[in-house]
């Protein structure tokens, strides 16, 4: 069985934050760049690095998700932060990028870096902004839904609106439901 459940809205439980995103996204571009670039590492340790630098990326993935999922209905100091820092890590990674010294490894792992903070930051962003337009809704339709519920409770029927429907009427007895003690009219009639 399906039951429809009204949501109310409740103080906000997460804070926002700006270390724990600008923190994943650079420790998930470092751990990247030591698997690549840092030196002569065995196979394993490359592979080891380069799983880990999926994993974290993973979690940043769900780090934004949960900043960018807070029930404020506006757009925040730290969400300008957020955007800001990713941006700029953007950047940076195309500076590396775009350096003559480094080797190619390095230089195309910038480039991939720079399109993932890039992309990073318009997801954030969009995903706040789903965020907020969803927590107005859900604002604007539950003081609507309190305010006809109020006005319904208080303002009484006028003359131009129908009364409340009442309790139905009883419908006529039929000749089935009579007492066969009772006479009916047509025998009556014939006594």
């Amino acid at each position: 069985m399906s039951e429809v459940v009204e949501e109310e809205l409740t103080l906000e439980r997460r804070a926002p934050r700006i270390g724990s995103v600008s923190g994943l996204a650079l420790m998930t571009g470092a751990t990247a760049m030591a698997a690549v670039g840092g030196g002569h590492h065995s196979v394993f340790a490359t592979i080891l690095l380069a799983l880990l630098a999926l994993g974290m990326a993973h979690a940043f993935t769900v780090e934004i998700q949960r900043q960018a999922h807070r029930r404020t209905g506006r757009w925040g100091r730290n969400d300008l932060i957020n955007t800001v820092l990713l941006a700029s890590w953007a950047v940076t990674s195309l500076t590396i990028a775009l350096l003559p010294y480094p080797p190619v490894s390095v230089r195309v792992l910038g480039l991939l870096l720079t399109f993932s903070y890039a992309a990073a930051a318009a997801y954030f962003v969009a995903e706040r902004h789903h965020a907020i337009t969803a927590a107005s809704t859900r604002t604007t339709a539950a003081v609507t839904a309190a305010s006809t519920r109020t006005t319904a409770a208080v303002t009484p029927p006028t003359a131009s609106e129908p009364a409340a429907p009442s309790l139905p009427e009883p419908a006529p007895a039929q000749p089935s439901d009579r007492d066969p003690a009772t006479p009916s009219v047509a025998e009556s009639a014939n006594a």
